[in-house]
């Protein structure tokens, strides 16, 4: 849904006052002329921290107008927009694979990093021409603490584990990260991951497939799960983890082998905006800003500075804090990206048909 932010002031001005034709013609002119930069990301609470973290001071600072379209599964949006020669997007976020992906098949304008100095600290890992890393964040494996007490699930081959972790499952309806999981519960070292050992991987899940009784497809949707002790177990997002946990659930999760994904950031292909929406990625990574992202949602910014404005005890909370980091599985965007890895996301469907 489209949120529009700042003609707020000029409607409510219309109606408490009188104007002359010349006042009212002044101040409509002065909103048609404002540059709009539309950004296609995630909904939910997160994007409810963005737009008080960054977006709202990106607007005071640059002076444009950003129009927000939530959607949950968006880079075929993507293409479908910059296929028409005229994208009514200008910037996307979304997994890091997706931007490999739009890198490879053209989806994306070539990015001016003089318009983006903070940029500058970013390690060399996360920066590319097309796209750069803006958070990161990880899947975690959640369980519900009134089942197992103390002595909950702890690995991926726990949750595998169906005579010692007995209870109800939810597993992602998609190919990445499961696949990866999979093997982590065979017992593939993470330092052996890729190439995915693909074939060996859904044999895996095959296994478990028997048990799962709810196959995920939104963040939302887990946190609901868990809260409300629909499920037992479930590989989630750590932000929707840490959010049941704070709101009283009977919940906790492990970040042992928690699978680390990186938030890319681009700019669609023919985007009319180029330059205001290469600001509005620079003001995504201000220091300051992703500081107060990180205090709102548990999330891992990726600009180190970040950890100058943060209090220390939140650091620890977050997906990049150097503790959370070293017991972490980092996902290959690049594998994923590759023609391996695209079959092998085709091939969930298959796998999600049978019996």
């Amino acid at each position: 849904m489209n949120q529009q932010y700042s003609l707020k002031d000029v409607r409510k001005g219309l109606k408490v006052a009188v104007f002359s034709g010349a006042a009212i013609f002044a101040v409509v002119s002065q909103s048609v002329a404002q540059e709009t930069v539309t950004y296609g990301t995630d909904g939910g609470g997160l994007l409810d921290v963005v737009m008080e973290a960054q977006i709202k001071p990106a607007e005071a600072k640059h002076g444009f107008r950003v129009v927000v379209d939530a959607s949950a599964d968006r880079y075929p949006v993507v293409k479908a927009q910059v296929a028409s020669g005229k994208p009514t997007w200008d910037v996307f976020d979304g997994a890091a694979g997706y931007c490999a992906r739009g890198t490879n098949e053209g989806m994306f304008e070539p990015l001016d990093y003089s318009l983006i100095p903070n940029a500058e600290a970013l390690p060399e890992k996360f920066k590319h021409e097309n796209w750069l890393g803006i958070t990161s964040y990880a899947t975690v494996l959640g369980y519900n603490t009134e089942t197992y007490g103390e002595n909950g699930p702890k690995t991926w081959a726990d949750f595998w584990d169906v005579e010692k972790f007995p209870g109800r499952r939810a597993l992602r309806n998609y190919a990445r990260p499961m696949l990866e999981i999979a093997l982590l519960a065979d017992g593939v070292a993470p330092e052996d991951l890729y190439p995915l050992d693909v074939d060996r991987a859904y044999a895996k899940l095959a296994e478990i497939k028997p048990h799962i009784d709810i196959w995920w497809t939104s963040g939302a949707e887990t946190t609901q799960l868990l809260f409300d002790g629909e499920v037992d177990m479930i590989p989630m997002w750590d932000g929707r983890a840490t959010t049941v946990v704070n709101e009283g659930g009977a919940a906790a999760f492990s970040r042992n082998q928690a699978i680390m994904e990186v938030t890319c950031i681009a700019v669609l292909k023919g985007s009319a905006h180029k330059d205001a929406a290469m600001k509005l990625i620079d003001s995504l990574l201000d220091p300051v800003g992703q500081a107060k992202l990180g205090e709102g949602w548990t999330v891992g910014p990726l600009n180190p500075k970040f950890a100058e404005h943060i209090d220390s005890e939140r650091l620890k909370t977050l997906t990049t804090a150097p503790e959370n980091v070293k017991t972490a599985v980092p996902l290959d965007a690049a594998w994923w990206a590759s023609p391996a890895g695209e079959a092998a996301e085709a091939r969930w469907l298959e796998f999600m048909q049978k019996g």
